[in-house]
């Protein structure tokens, strides 16, 4: 057991340091990649539509080769590139080979909870892959520190001790300085991971390029789940869903949670942000984001998390989820936004709720001319109107989604007190929060009835959303609650900023983010 010193009263702890950037090498020869089921492509296999954000590629004659039986092996610099440019955008996924376990170690930050630590060394050394790897348990300044050696000793793994509590992230750079390996895996101390849940994560470093991998997080089974188990099991906020793909900012999947992931050692600097004790997971993605590594979301991977289903401390849970949006803001600016969405569709939005004849004429013509602007853009598709229009609706129909979510979650403040302007604003607000929690429920599969469930998500929203404005008013910012806008690239001659791997954007069609690109490979 080794005895750390350290007192969050001895002075705020330093900045995360800059992360460093990834090798320039290029996907190794051998790699193999498969492109994903919601990628579309035209007939001739010369346009390609898929990713997050929604990306049109137009293709060459030996890409159109490479990707005739849905994806290909990398076998020299030109596929490499085009598997890298698939990969970046989420239309293609990784498929590399299983290798041993090995050069792994395993990093456990707890507080109390023996017995959560107990069964969770235990299913790790159970796996025969992970029952001879290093494990390292940070007591993060329990109340009952002789329950948690115990369990460390009786696993055979290292204890390090915090003299008080620093928080999650403090104990897992802790557990960082000290490992050896070129991998660590964090697994929080609820968790259980299934059998064999290493290996498929620790292959995603065959990318050189990879620096973080994250399993799906799913609930536990318990006996006689109630209201709030049932809802857990499909509405947690650490299950990021069954898709799989690249973790990118202001996207379908902008972080993935630390409650597991494996990282590269070398490409995490210093770690975690010391002083943020919510959200410092979203912050690391967003900085190696930022530095230009790749991170890879792998749901086939699962492992089981506890979630807390009382309910006094399930609504504290995501009010204090909520409080870490403005730290995020304005490490982060724009990265999390509450609402991001073309303006056109913004626009159209807000004349539909006019609920009269001429604005829903007007917002009829905007979504036709950005139909027709998108269609020009695939002259060659099969048929670019349909395909145009076809996206400026999903457009719509994201913005509209956004739009719902934010009345009912982090503005839902501003949304009460229109609400008591005017009966007309009340019969939107309610059929707003009835509409979404339904359709919600729709999309759910949960065992819960309807009424129910849309009853436990607006709860979930005032949670969240109380936390997003007591974190705001305290830090003196309103950043977690300013909407961002998709606009448009600009015009030739004038530079944007953009990151070398990054498309360009043009037209604005699509949600979180709303841009569409286009591009020639």
């Amino acid at each position: 057991m080794t005895r750390l010193t350290g007192h969050p009263g001895a002075g705020p702890p330093p900045p995360p340091g800059v992360l460093p950037p990834p090798p320039l090498v290029r996907l190794p020869d051998g790699f193999a990649i498969e492109l994903a089921d919601d990628t579309h492509r035209s007939r001739d296999g010369h346009l390609m539509l898929g990713g997050s954000p929604p990306r049109l590629l137009r293709l060459k004659p030996a890409a159109v080769r490479l990707l005739r039986d849905g994806g290909f092996v990398v076998t020299d610099a030109a596929s490499a590139a085009l598997a890298r440019r698939l990969l970046d955008a989420g239309a293609a996924h990784p498929r590399p080979p299983l290798a041993p376990v090995r050069d792994t170690t395993i990093a456990i930050p707890v507080r109390d909870r023996a017995a959560q630590l107990d069964a969770l060394l235990a299913a790790l050394r159970a796996d025969s892959a992970t029952a001879p790897l290093p494990v390292l348990v940070v007591d993060d300044g329990s109340r009952d520190p002789d329950a948690l050696a115990r369990a460390a000793r009786r696993h055979g793994a290292r204890l390090l001790v915090h003299a008080c509590n620093l928080g999650p992230a403090a104990a897992r750079n802790t557990a960082l300085r000290h490992a050896r390996t070129a991998y660590v895996a964090f697994c929080d101390s609820d968790v259980v991971p299934e059998r064999g849940w290493l290996a498929p994560l620790l292959a995603q470093f065959g990318d050189p390029a990879v620096a973080l991998a994250a399993p799906r997080v799913v609930a536990l089974p318990v006996p006689g789940p109630g209201r709030l188990d049932r809802y857990e099991q499909v509405r947690s906020p650490l299950d990021m869903g069954p898709r799989e793909g690249p973790v990118v900012p202001v996207s379908m999947l902008a972080y993935v949670p630390s409650a597991t992931i494996v990282v590269r050692r070398s490409a995490l600097g210093t770690g975690f942000a010391p002083g943020m004790r919510v959200g410092e997971d979203v912050d690391l993605c967003m900085r190696l984001h930022e530095a230009g590594w790749r991170l890879r979301y792998v749901p086939t991977v699962r492992v089981g998390h506890r979630h807390r289903t009382d309910l006094r401390g399930w609504l504290a849970q995501r009010a204090g989820y909520g409080t870490g949006a403005a730290d995020l803001a304005l490490r982060h600016p724009g990265q999390v936004p509450p609402l991001y969405a073309a303006p056109w569709s913004l626009a159209a939005c807000a004349l539909l709720l006019r609920g009269r004849p001429l604005p829903a004429a007007a917002a009829l013509t905007l979504t036709a001319t950005t139909a027709v602007r998108v269609a020009r853009h695939m002259p060659d598709a099969a048929a670019p109107a349909r395909a145009g229009t076809l996206l400026a609706l999903a457009a719509l129909r994201g913005t509209a989604e956004q739009l719902l979510r934010c009345a009912t979650r982090h503005h839902w403040p501003l949304a009460v007190a229109a609400a008591a302007t005017g009966r007309r604003a009340r019969w939107i607000l309610a059929t707003a929060a009835l509409a979404e929690g339904l359709a919600d429920h729709r999309r759910s599969g949960t065992s819960l009835g309807p009424l129910t469930y849309t009853a436990i998500r607006r709860l979930d929203d005032l949670a969240y959303g109380w936390g997003v404005w007591h974190g705001a008013v305290r830090r003196g910012t309103v950043a977690p609650l300013v909407p961002r806008l998709a606009l448009p690239l600009r015009r030739a001659g004038r530079r944007s900023v953009r990151r070398p791997w990054e498309p360009r954007p043009v037209a604005p069609t699509s949600h979180q983010p709303a841009t569409a690109t286009v591009e020639t490979w």
